[in-house]
């Protein structure tokens, strides 16, 4: 057997051992790149270590501890809050706020599995309260996070563009952010109309949630009635900008200008502000360490490592070539996006993204194929499965819906789920990747 089929048994070898058994992938991909690497490739620790992605890593550690301590002093809660109090008891529009805040969440730094987790238990309550559908508020939930995901800023976008940068392939960040973000927006207002949309709309706005949500300042309303069981209170005072907020705001605007106006290093620019705002308020930020996403962090440098290592024994090239002798390059590039969105179902969207556009390099540097189009397709279809139920992003979701509906919510988000692994890639290679034009 050659080396190149060794590393490609191992990365599916990897795949399958971390879906089927609760063992983190990228401590597998860490183990396998030792054992290939020593066992099969003749390679030293220093040069599998060599593979290691710094880069990422200080960007990933930078905007989690960020986004960490924004969560810890409050920020967080406090625009999660202000979006819905400014909705004013329009009720078709609490999911779309969800929608909005998860994507300015995830577009800022914040890893889509702990946007969806901060954001999901307080829109599934509202979900109970208003008798809103849960797949509904959970899908837009889902939705919102990989809308906002593919910002220059963001973990996806800077894993997705950092790999197409250090493959020297053309890119464009700018258009990866807007058409994940639109192809979202269209498909949350399919979603909308599918499971509930309607019946919101001949509903708001009521004049009961219009006090709720505006704290109480919209003069005299009738009483509320009693929520649902297993609804939340929703009437809790609505949480103060304090002086650590304000800070976090502004640092959060730092970022967010010296990236994309200064071209400034998003990780190091991530650790400079969070550094700055555990000077001036450690006791705040003291636990903000122990909440940075070193799961995902180990997961991404795992299975880059592991990818660097099949770049160095040249099964990068080598499976590019079978793809490329596929004959049509148009079938190639359906088929490299529906694997995409297949695995990404069961396994991680961030480890999927970090090994299959390394994988379709050598296709893509063919030149038959638009390299942004490709890219654009293949991000898309490997995050809006997300909503699987097996996903991170889909078994929140399900967790935080009412018990009574928890089932159902479950069997619903398997349905869409898989029914995204053929309509995503279809849909994005239709039109980022056939006309050409990218």
């Amino acid at each position: 057997m050659s080396i190149q089929l060794i590393t490609v048994a191992a990365l599916a070898l990897v795949f399958l051992i971390a879906t089927v058994l609760p063992v983190h992938m990228g401590a597998l991909a860490f183990v396998a790149a030792f054992v290939v690497g020593t066992a099969f490739a003749g390679e030293s620790t220093d040069d599998i270590v060599a593979g290691f992605p710094g880069d990422l890593f200080v960007i990933l550690v930078g905007v989690t501890l960020l986004f960490a301590i924004a969560k810890g002093n409050g920020t967080v809660d406090w625009l999660v809050h202000a979006a819905v109090r400014a909705v004013r008891g329009r009720i078709m529009l609490i999911p779309w706020v969800m929608f909005l805040v998860t994507a300015v969440l995830t577009a800022v730094g914040a890893v889509v599995p702990a946007a969806v987790a901060i954001i999901a238990p307080i829109g599934m309550s509202f979900a109970s309260r208003y008798r809103i559908n849960p797949v509904l508020m959970g899908l837009l939930i889902i939705n919102g996070a990989s809308a906002g995901g593919f910002s220059p800023i963001s973990i996806f976008g800077s894993i997705v563009n950092g790999v197409v940068g250090r493959n020297n392939l053309p890119s464009n960040p700018g258009l990866l952010f807007l058409s994940s973000f639109l192809f979202n927006v269209v498909l949350s207002v399919v979603v909308f109309f599918l499971f509930g949309g309607r019946e919101l709309l001949r509903r708001q706005p009521e004049r009961e949630q219009a006090a709720v949500l505006a704290g109480g300042g919209g003069g005299p309303v009738t009483p509320e009635p009693s929520p649902p069981t297993g609804g939340t209170t929703g009437d809790d005072a609505p949480p103060s900008l304090t002086r650590d907020g304000v800070f976090t705001l502004l640092g959060l605007a730092a970022l967010a200008i010296g990236a994309l106006a200064f071209g400034l290093d998003v990780g190091f620019t991530a650790l400079t502000v969070a550094a700055l705002l555990s000077i001036a308020s450690p006791h705040a930020a003291k636990a903000a360490v122990g909440q940075v996403a070193w799961p995902t962090v180990l997961l991404i440098c795992g299975i880059v490592t592991y990818v660097s290592l099949m770049e160095r024994v040249g099964t990068i090239d080598w499976l590019g070539n079978l793809v490329t002798g596929i004959g049509s390059p148009l079938l190639a590039a359906l088929v490299i996006c529906v694997i995409g969105a297949i695995v990404s179902a069961f396994a991680s969207t961030t480890g999927i993204l970090g090994a299959l556009i390394p994988l379709a390099v050598p296709f893509l540097l063919a030149g038959e194929i638009g390299a942004v189009g490709l890219i654009v397709a293949l991000s898309i279809s490997s995050s809006v499965v997300d909503s699987s139920p097996f996903s991170t992003s889909g078994a929140l979701v399900v967790a935080n819906a009412p018990a009574d509906q928890r089932d159902h919510t479950f069997r619903r988000l398997m349905i869409w789920g898989f029914s995204m692994c053929a309509v995503a890639p279809i849909a994005t290679w239709i039109f980022f990747v056939s006309p050409g034009w990218l």
